[in-house]
């Protein structure tokens, strides 16, 4: 007998999340936006980085807040509740409301990266969500992204479960003509 599937957001975290925490700066400030029950919040707080989880369901932020702050917030139907704070690092997965773009883009910091990972186009033939207003369309992700360096990004299948996604990693720019190049090392 199986066991049940776990509750969305208290299964392990996003391998893309994972494999690419190393480049966020030591200690850094992360946002976990629509952080669910924390899986993320756990994982970069294990590594040592300090969370702020974001989600509008109170339930899933009492488990969230055992891995840092947590603020309740209805980011659909409410202003952003973020404005004029600076994060180093922006974590964002199976989670997509176009209209918060520019506002979680001004959240990232020179030198701060962004890991994002949702559902694209396609998912609709393989379940849920399926409504195209929850889906990425060809390429967007990287034209959301285009004012910053882009590291990664992949647009396929995955099959364990299925499901259709884009996921990107980006660095917002360092400001000032002389900034300090920042390395990226790079997985293999």
């Amino acid at each position: 007998m199986s066991s049940p599937a776990p509750k969305h957001g208290q299964s392990n975290p996003s391998d893309w999340v994972c494999r690419w925490s190393h480049l966020l700066a030591p200690a850094t400030r992360v946002l976990d936006l629509a952080c669910g029950h924390g899986r993320h919040m756990q994982w970069l707080q294990q590594q040592g980085f300090h969370c702020l989880g974001v989600d509008r369901d109170p339930l899933a932020l009492q488990t969230a807040a055992a891995f840092g702050e947590v603020l309740s917030a209805d980011l659909e139907n409410q202003a952003w509740p973020l404005s004029g704070q600076l994060f180093g690092g922006i974590v964002v997965t199976n989670y997509l409301w176009r209209s918060l773009w520019p506002d979680l883009l001004s959240c990232l910091q020179p030198g701060g990266v962004l890991i994002y990972e949702t559902f694209a186009i396609g998912n609709e033939t393989v379940g849920k969500p399926s409504n195209p207003d929850f889906l990425l369309r060809n390429g967007e992700l990287l034209s959301l992204c285009r004012s910053l360096r882009v590291l990664a990004y992949e647009d396929g299948f995955c099959e364990q479960p299925a499901r259709f996604v884009q996921r990107i990693v980006a660095v917002c720019p360092a400001s000032g003509a002389h900034a300090e190049t920042v390395r990226y090392l790079l997985p293999g």
